[in-house]
């Protein structure tokens, strides 16, 4: 996939299928379109092209204790684009002064003038220019002056689905990540590296690596215990995952550390990645270790359980 992040720089190709929106998460809602464009770009031997912003539009239009977590850093979209099949990216930075572009401009100048589209593929209920004022409405009312096709998305491929990114947050936020992860149609995941901590999960018998997450406006599921799974070091393995401030041993900033299941390498300054597969209990705060460890042992106990499962259903 060919990534642009102007508009100056972009290189339009022949038999333009385009498609505009910030799609974050790709969520199944999203697949429908996405895929739409590169089955008819292959149909007119032509190029799917994705025509997205960056920073997020909220962040800029609403900077100011803005609550706003994305699902994606951009080099996790970019990579799940290129694997979906998107031949173009055309990443525009967003600004306010981005922002005040009429419609009727946009179309013109983007989608005519700079990506030469030869068809627009959009979601019934999209919206983009000034004031979200442009959607199918106004992209049919130019498209013979232009020459170029309009498909719509219909509600029903879209809705049918149920899901939005806004659905997929608030589960995550809520820690069910099981309907987010099949809202998402993929396990969901944050990479980070690994740093040094305090070093108390050895005293209790369960060492951690402790993760600094990439990218801050990356948004980790609501605090508690997770089943997950650890890319890390070239391989892949189970591992139980805690999020929080953790209470009983003194309150701290919120973090995450994972203890990898029958793992012992030293993974310091090494990038890693967790993808979450089942919430097992919320954060609590134990009168002592000794509850602190039991419950730890039952956590595990859950997870090979859960782990067994799954790997039965292979």
């Amino acid at each position: 996939m060919e990534v642009y992040r102007s508009l100056e720089s972009y290189r339009p190709g022949a038999h333009s299928v385009a498609t505009i929106g910030t799609f974050d998460g790709l969520h199944i809602g999203h697949r429908t379109i996405l895929e739409r464009i590169c089955q008819t770009a292959k149909e007119i031997d032509g190029e799917s092209v994705l025509i997205s912003f960056h920073p997020h539009p909220r962040l800029v239009l609403f900077p100011e204790n803005n609550p706003l977590r994305l699902l994606h850093t951009l080099d996790e979209k970019i990579q799940m684009l290129d694997e979906i099949g998107i031949d173009k990216l055309l990443l525009i930075p967003f600004t306010r002064e981005f922002s005040r572009i009429p419609s009727k401009v946009f179309i013109r100048e983007i989608l005519v003038e700079t990506v030469k589209i030869d068809k627009i593929i959009i979601g019934y209920d999209h919206r983009f220019g000034k004031n979200r004022t442009g959607g199918i409405e106004e992209l049919n009312r130019y498209k013979d002056a232009y020459q170029y096709e309009v498909e719509e998305i219909s509600a029903q491929a879209i809705d049918d689905a149920n899901v939005s990114s806004t659905k997929i947050r608030k589960a995550l936020e809520s820690g069910d990540v099981a309907t987010a992860n099949s809202y998402l149609g993929y396990t969901y995941s944050f990479g980070g590296t690994v740093i040094h901590g305090e070093k108390m999960g050895r005293k209790l018998g369960y060492p951690t690596a402790n993760i600094q997450p990439h990218d801050p406006l990356k948004l980790i599921p609501a605090n508690g215990v997770y089943l997950v799974q650890v890319e890390v070091d070239g391989g892949m393995h189970y591992g139980m995952l805690n999020i929080g401030n953790k209470p009983t041993v003194g309150e701290f900033e919120r973090g995450y550390e994972v203890n990898i299941l029958d793992f012992d390498q030293d993974i310091y300054d090494q990038p890693i990645r967790v993808k979450f597969l089942e919430y097992l209990r919320p954060e609590a705060k134990f009168d002592n270790l000794d509850q602190l460890i039991a419950a730890m042992h039952d956590d595990k106990a859950k997870s090979l359980a859960k782990i067994a499962e799954l790997e039965n259903q292979q």
